[in-house]
């Protein structure tokens, strides 16, 4: 499985963004894909994730109610459209797929996720 993402770019805050993630290689083995966040320095943030099926999604708590994830599976590709944005929303963006489905206790962390890819960056002025 290989994951590249795309959209990223340089926008004003308040400008809406759409990110995508293009999935090839085994495809089916993904199940849960995911976004994470990360700024220069800092930790990997969980952003969202969303399942095979497309159904479920969580969120996290700095992009609720701002962003929505969601799942083309004729497209092999997961978007996640970004609202409202903010100068703390800068940083690279990372796909990320679990191909072991490792459970609820992991689908916020990076550890709950087996192959990246190399980002995209976001950067958002104020």
């Amino acid at each position: 499985v290989q994951l590249v993402e795309s959209g990223g770019g340089f926008v004003r805050a308040g400008d809406s963004l759409r990110l995508s993630c293009l999935i090839s290689g085994e495809t089916t083995a993904t199940s849960y894909v995911g976004w994470f966040h990360q700024y220069i320095g800092k930790e990997r943030e969980f952003v969202a994730t969303i399942n095979r099926a497309g159904g479920v999604a969580y969120y996290g708590d700095s992009v609720k109610g701002r962003a929505t994830i969601s799942r083309d599976s004729t497209k092999n590709t997961v978007f996640l459209q970004m609202n409202s944005l903010k100068s703390e929303d800068t940083g690279v963006y990372y796909c990320a797929a679990d191909l072991n489905n490792q459970g609820m206790a992991k689908r916020t962390s990076p550890s709950g996720y087996n192959v990246w890819g190399l980002g995209t960056q976001v950067t958002v002025s104020s």
